[in-house]
């Protein structure tokens, strides 16, 4: 499995923690900045982790930011990225089961470190279910082609 990962200045401190559980997890992953706690603007490295999961580059992004919230909105608003924002290991797990969710989205400031570490190993090895979950994965497939339409 390959992971992108990618934070704002305020998930920077979260993000090395996660670049160290991917490390002892044998994880591939890139790196997608920011590279210190300098005040950025999180849409400038959450959208290329959401676009290079969207193109097939990685099989699922981490992206991090204070609270998590704008870094999920911003992976959302890019096609066929499934962004799910937890900061509980269980809706980690069924963003995955359940919603075929490719991104993680979780916030330094809401998730300690350990939340945080059993978040992305329950994300990280979780599987897609399938089954009664298609049709309602068809139906966002279908309502972001609509939009990109509009």
């Amino acid at each position: 499995m390959r992971v992108a990962i990618g934070s704002d200045h305020a998930g920077f401190q979260l993000k090395g923690t996660i670049c160290t559980l991917l490390d002892e997890l044998r994880i591939e992953y890139r790196d997608f900045g920011t590279y210190s706690t300098d005040p950025v603007d999180y849409p400038d490295f959450i959208a290329p982790v959401a676009r290079a999961v969207a193109r097939g580059e990685y099989e699922r992004g981490i992206v991090l930011g204070g609270s998590g919230t704008g870094e999920a909105i911003v992976a959302n608003k890019i096609r066929g990225i499934r962004c799910v924002e937890a900061a509980d290991p269980v809706v980690a797990r069924l963003g995955r089961e359940h919603n075929d969710a490719n991104v993680l989205s979780m916030g330094e400031r809401i998730a300690g470190v350990e939340v945080a570490r059993a978040c992305v190993r329950e994300f990280l090895t979780a599987e897609y279910q399938g089954g009664r979950h298609v049709p309602r994965i068809e139906k966002i497939a279908r309502i972001e082609a609509e939009e990109a339409r509009a």
